[in-house]
């Protein structure tokens, strides 16, 4: 049962690697190469233009500061205020 499955999984395999690899010899078909090229080409561009944007949306922010940075700030800001993390901490001893 068992090797059945896997003689028809390896089979199943190997033509579909057959009919791909047949691409690149004697079976050449070149509108099934060049569909393949583009619509690769177009996802690595699409990543790559997905990549560039997150990278400037990290970097900015929506609104020209980002939320994140703002929320630092004012984080710092609190713990400036309250002296929390400085050493040694004199307001609060614990």
């Amino acid at each position: 049962m068992v090797l059945s499955a896997i003689s028809s999984l390896a089979a199943m395999f190997t033509n579909t690697f057959g009919n791909l690899i047949g691409q690149i010899g004697p079976k050449y078909d070149p509108l099934f190469t060049d569909v393949m090229i583009y619509i690769f080409g177009t996802i690595l561009f699409a990543v790559f233009l997905l990549a560039v944007i997150s990278f400037w949306l990290r970097r900015k922010g929506l609104g020209g500061a980002s939320a994140k940075e703002k929320w630092v700030g004012e984080l710092d800001k609190y713990f400036e205020r309250e002296q929390i993390g400085f050493i040694p901490d004199e307001k609060h001893h614990w």
